[in-house]
């Protein structure tokens, strides 16, 4: 069945991940035929500020853009509203409260994706501005999954290696990111949370083992796929389980959790918008 709504992503942080992300929404998607693939709105922007630097730094100069592109995809007519990258998610919870439609949160995405595939706990390789900001820190607590925190050396060559991947350079990528993965699995043999959307193209140019990863841009992909394709309602106008509607708007029907082992809970993967 067609997905009968609109995903609006905004990208460009950076273009690599952006084309990664579409291509395992395509591949992802249950879709036989090109009619039967969500209608989608990309709004590029390379141009947004540094977030890793605008965190480290303590500016909000990323803010702005990533709300005008987030406001502009509700505008165009995006019901659904995804952002794959990571570091941006610091700045988005500033103003969530604000967007007209819900947006899926690649940490919770993440997170719950790493819950099903590696119970006992992983490492965070995310962009020195993401461990700073401590988005994923609070939300591994409030869900009570074990998370490794690397620091010194081994978070520097993580750290590069994003920067390797944004200049295209994805071979030094590949070889830092193999650096730091070996340094973590010294200390802890448990899979790695590629929290920076280009880390899962590193992970695989340092052809490390597939089954270690767990890879934000495809559990990005993953959540999203699972809205598009809600089978309780796939028309934009009803509500998705789990999101509050705007005022005067219908309420969601109450959907029940699923067992262990089932998919994530959808309230877990979509942030609300205001009421």
């Amino acid at each position: 069945m067609p997905s009968r709504r609109t995903l609006g992503v905004l990208g460009g942080m950076g273009p690599a991940a952006t084309a990664e992300f579409l291509r395992l929404l395509a591949a992802e998607s249950p879709a036989g035929t090109d009619q039967e693939h969500a209608r989608l709105l990309l709004l590029s922007e390379p141009g947004i500020p540094d977030r890793s630097t605008a965190v480290l730094a303590g500016r909000a100069d990323p803010l702005v853009p990533i709300r005008q592109g987030l406001l502009s995809l509700a505008r165009w007519g995006a019901d659904l509203l995804a952002v794959p990258c990571n570091t941006a998610h610091a700045f988005i919870e500033r103003f969530s409260d604000e967007l007209p439609v819900p947006l899926v949160h690649i940490v919770d995405a993440t997170l719950r994706e790493a819950m099903r595939r590696a119970p006992e706990g992983g490492w965070l390789a995310a962009t020195t501005g993401t461990v700073a900001s401590g988005i994923y820190q609070r939300r591994a607590v409030e869900l009570g999954y074990p998370l490794h925190v690397p620091g010194g050396s081994i978070q520097a060559y993580v750290q590069r290696t994003s920067v390797l991947v944004k200049a295209g350079r994805l071979a030094a990528a590949g070889q830092d990111f193999l650096t730091a993965v070996s340094g973590m699995w010294h200390r802890h043999r448990v899979p790695v949370l590629a929290a920076c959307t280009e880390l899962p193209l590193a992970y695989e140019a340092a052809e490390l083992p597939p089954e270690f990863l767990i890879s934000s841009l495809r559990a990005l992909a993953l959540a999203c796929v699972e809205h598009l394709y809600d089978e309780a309602g796939t028309t934009s106008t009803e509500p998705i389980a789990g999101v509050k509607p705007a005022a005067g708007g219908v309420k969601p029907a109450a959907r029940t959790a699923p067992t262990a082992g089932g998919s994530p809970a959808r309230e877990q993967l979509i942030r609300p918008r205001a009421m």
